[in-house]
């Protein structure tokens, strides 16, 4: 069966409705103190003003859609000839287990342990007030005890990318694992 171009523009149009949003927020007005996969004190959004951010929001122990927002990440750099003049930021919504070694083994994984990637996290206080203020939601969806006695938990999670500009205000916000990458690399070139 043959699909009318209007019926796939129409669907098209709705997937990127959903999928994106442009929204301005200004993150001036707040400072996160955070501590990246080396274990060096980090300041959002101070210490990124000056270029861009692509910003992802994600959780070692996820048994998929992380995975994805990750790479996404990373595709973005690689499409766009690897550049030094961009953020790439990935920032964990489960700090008790994301711990600034488990966030190095994590971005190592994905070739991700380097600049201009950054691996964040930060006491759970701080985590969940950035939380907050970026949107990023998160609820407990299974807990299971190992064999060795510890608690596993799986998290459901909004699936979240941002792109801030610059000047620490936000630009975009997009599905993070569904949205193509060539659509945040013309946004962020337009910058």
């Amino acid at each position: 069966m043959k699909i009318p171009v209007s019926v796939y523009l129409l669907l098209l149009g709705a997937f990127l409705a959903v999928g994106c949003s442009s929204t301005i927020d200004d993150y001036n007005d707040v400072s996160y103190s955070l501590v990246d996969q080396n274990g060096d004190s980090v300041q959002f959004p101070a210490d990124f003003k000056g270029a861009p951010v692509v910003m992802g929001f994600i959780y070692t122990n996820c048994p998929d859609i992380c995975s994805f927002i990750t790479a996404n990440i990373h595709k973005i750099w690689q499409e766009m000839g690897r550049p030094e003049d961009i953020h790439l930021v990935l920032v964990t919504f489960d700090p008790e287990r994301d711990t600034p070694e488990a966030l190095k083994e994590y971005a190592g994984a994905f070739s991700m342990d380097r600049p201009p990637f950054t691996f964040l996290t930060g006491t759970e206080e701080e985590v969940e007030a950035m939380m907050q203020r970026t949107g990023v939601r998160t609820q407990v969806s299974y807990t299971m005890e190992t064999d060795a006695g510890e608690e596993l938990y799986f998290l459901n999670h909004t699936d979240k990318i941002l792109l801030i500009d610059r000047d620490s205000r936000l630009i975009m916000d997009y599905g993070g694992s569904m949205t193509p990458p060539d659509i945040i690399i013309e946004d962020l070139q337009s910058l």
